[in-house]
């Protein structure tokens, strides 16, 4: 599993994914996070999961792109990750910093919380 900064996900994409598959950012935050704070999906499919639900979603995740996850710090997205690798997924990362990250390194205009 890589551990990507905010600011690196787009050259981590497309390094683990030359073939043109379309990556995806999990995020693993509840509804009243995504609803508060969201990423623009440029580049990628932005699919929200909470990190409780995955399991029992499982089958909504395509093991075969690349998955980069996304919590509000970066704690609940590693979990993820980690259980992702279990699962047998090949190409997974963790979003270092999560969306406060984000915020900080690629768009200011996020509402931070």
């Amino acid at each position: 599993m890589d551990h990507v900064r905010p600011s690196e996900l787009r050259d981590w994409f497309a390094a683990v994914a030359p073939n043109g598959a379309t990556p995806v950012v999990l995020d693993v935050r509840e509804p009243w996070e995504w609803q508060t704070s969201s990423v623009k999906a440029e580049g990628f499919e932005l699919v929200c999961i909470p990190m409780g639900s995955i399991p029992s979603r499982l089958a909504d995740i395509d093991p075969a792109r690349p998955v980069a996850c996304l919590c509000h710090h970066g704690a609940r997205s590693l979990r993820v990750a980690v259980f992702l690798q279990q699962q047998g997924f090949g190409t997974v990362a963790n979003i270092t910093g999560g969306i406060e990250a984000w915020a900080q390194e690629l768009d200011p205009a996020l509402p931070r919380y």
